[in-house]
């Protein structure tokens, strides 16, 4: 994944898809390519790094009279940002071109049957297979060809095709990753992942939903429903959005664009590694053996920030069904203590980047004390993922606003399939339990997906009796001790007030001295296995007149009697509360500093990437 360009009419086709391309920049890449049809032959140009670096190796032939391509900007998934993974991608002949966004699950089984055929592969990708399974079944007919290999496809995709043998046509497919179609009846029909891409030369669109195919021509755009094979009408819809509107998909901001795209980085992160009729857990890239987690007597997690607040949840995970115990470590402190660390040590580094100085040191220190070491990270090539023994990529996409968030959640969903694993491999779970438990897993992105926009709605009323707060305190227990942490963490990243986190139990012991009617209080109160101890804590700071916000189950009565501002949430498995009691807390930060007209995607003194100590 992440950008796709495509296009046929009457303009030059490389100017098109080069300016297409660098309207979806913002998303980030890794890598860049475009394809074209000129004297009857695919052209193909790629390259690692920059669109600037593609420009140059293309050159001269930016003036092709072609008027048909398709172009990417790659967001490594399935192999390391290099040229040879860069799309789009062929089949064994060259005639047909492929671009794609997304995962395609089961790649891995459909590239060792297409081996077995004599298909010859020349990248790591999962979307080479795709090209290949096109041409295994390619006739006469594209349309037809496409339709079979997509139906042999699980998992998630956003796909583009040319043949040189249909010379004017263009096929495009969705399921689970957004396309949209551009119509001009002056310069031609447009293909793109993103509506930017298009707003240079038409603000008509078509989007397509799940399991639609388009065969787009210069002058027609043709649909239907690869699931009855209907025809379908679609409505073309007017955008009226400015360049700056249109890159974050009509969101104010990045953030919340992102806060929006969560159900899908989890689904992204999950799919294709969690069977979900076994609940059996499948982590090619952990790389450790057999012996390697029989003699693991410890786990050590090493992160900043909010990967931090990953590792604290996931702390309660292993030690409750892997039976592990498990220390989590700020990485600036790690590095500066003496280390009783050796072999029978697993250490675990979380980063959104793969780059940050103080995990990336702390890692390298264990791995010098003997201790094998793996890293969680949502980019692929970067230098913690060339230096740890094996890897969890989480599957977020990039992350443009400086607050993580989708990040956050989606090491959350690859630290529960870290725990399931474990738990399967030591032999700590039964088949059942943890088959109850994945499926608890799958599940709770479609939860997340239903209740964003109705949290939103309620918390955007809910924050004018506190957007200009002074100070907030967060307080959860157990499982969500760490996601009180997070949510204060997010308030004072881009709203700019005072805000901490606490385990509801220590009020006691010191901070309910800051208690009084101007201090609000937001807390965690899920009716789970703590539920009786959190209320307790709760009224504790009504009977000192505290400001109280509170974040529960759904039908529990006696929240409402203790304050009028209750935001509910859904009953789920306890031990998905955490990923979902994120949303409404992400969602009060932002809706706080938006208020407060603060510059949310980019607060002051923060980078994204932290790589100094």
């Amino acid at each position: 994944m992440c950008g796709i360009v495509g296009y046929c009419g009457p303009k030059r086709v490389l100017p098109v898809i080069l300016e297409g391309l660098k309207r979806l920049e913002y998303r980030g890449y890794d890598s860049a390519g475009v394809v074209y049809l000129e004297d009857g032959k695919l052209v193909k140009h790629r390259s690692k790094g920059k669109l600037s670096n593609l420009e140059a190796i293309i050159d001269d032939a930016i003036i092709t009279p072609s008027h048909i391509g398709l172009g990417h900007t790659r967001w490594a998934t399935h192999g390391a940002p290099t040229t040879e993974n860069a799309h789009p991608h062929s089949d064994c002949t060259g005639d047909i071109v492929v671009v794609h966004n997304g995962i395609i699950e089961n790649y891995h089984s459909l590239r060792e049957e297409l081996k077995a055929k004599g298909h010859t592969f020349t990248s790591e990708t999962d979307t080479e297979v795709l090209a290949h399974l096109i041409e295994d079944n390619l006739e006469n007919d594209l349309v037809e060809a496409v339709k079979k290999a997509v139906a042999l496809l699980d998992g998630s995709f956003a796909i583009g095709v040319l043949w040189a043998g249909m010379p004017d046509t263009l096929i495009a497919v969705r399921n689970q990753s957004p396309l949209v179609l551009g119509v001009s009846a002056a310069s031609g029909t447009f293909l793109a992942s993103d509506i930017p891409a298009l707003l240079p030369y038409t603000n008509e669109v078509i989007f397509l939903n799940d399991m639609e195919m388009a065969v787009l021509t210069s002058e027609s755009q043709d649909i239907f429903s690869l699931v009855d094979g209907k025809t379908i009408e679609k409505k073309i819809e007017t955008i009226k959005w400015n360049a700056a509107m249109a890159e974050k998909a009509g969101y104010k901001h990045f953030m919340l664009k992102e806060i929006y795209e969560q159900p899908q980085a989890i689904t992204n992160t999950v799919s294709g590694r969690i069977n979900p009729e076994t609940g059996e857990v499948n982590l090619p890239e952990l790389n450790l053996s057999a012996s390697d987690l029989e003699n693991i007597d410890r786990i050590i997690f090493v992160a900043c920030g909010t990967s931090l607040h990953s590792a604290l949840v996931a702390k309660y995970w292993i030690e409750k069904y892997a039976h592990i115990p498990v220390e989590v470590d700020i990485a600036s402190e790690f590095r500066y203590r003496h280390l009783l660390i050796n072999e029978r040590v697993l250490t675990v580094s979380l980063s959104q980047s793969g780059e940050t100085a103080d995990t990336l040191a702390g890692m390298r220190i264990a791995k010098g004390l003997g201790s094998k070491v793996i890293t969680i990270c949502n980019v692929v090539g970067s230098t913690m993922t060339r230096e740890a023994d094996g890897t969890i990529y989480t599957h977020a996409g990039p992350e443009i606003g400086v607050a993580s968030t989708k990040a956050f959640t989606s090491q959350l969903a690859a630290l529960f399939l870290l725990t399931l694993f474990l738990a399967e491999q030591r032999n700590t779970l039964s088949g059942e339990e943890r088959l109850k438990l994945g499926k608890d897993l799958i599940d709770i992105a479609g939860v997340i997906e239903k209740e964003i926009p109705r949290l939103q709605e309620e918390i955007g009323t809910l924050i004018e009796s506190y957007y200009d707060a002074r100070d907030f305190l967060f307080i959860g227990r157990g499982l969500n001790f760490p996601i009180a942490l997070e949510g204060a963490l997010k308030l004072k990243e881009i709203s700019y007030i005072h805000a901490e986190g606490y385990a509801s139990g220590e009020l006691k012991h010191g901070p309910i001295a800051l208690i009084d009617k101007d201090m609000p209080v937001l807390a965690l109160v899920p009716q789970d296995d703590v539920y009786q101890k959190s209320i307790s804590n709760v009224e504790e700071i009504r009977a000192r007149q505290g400001r109280i916000i509170l974040i529960g189950t759904e039908g529990d009565a006696h929240l409402s009697n203790i304050t009028e501002d209750v935001i509910y949430l859904p009953k789920v498995a306890d031990v998905m509360n955490p990923i979902l009691y994120t949303i409404p807390a992400q969602l009060l930060s932002y809706e706080i500093a938006s208020r407060r007209g603060c510059d949310v995607d980019q607060p002051r003194n923060l980078a994204k990437s932290v790589t100094v100590e």
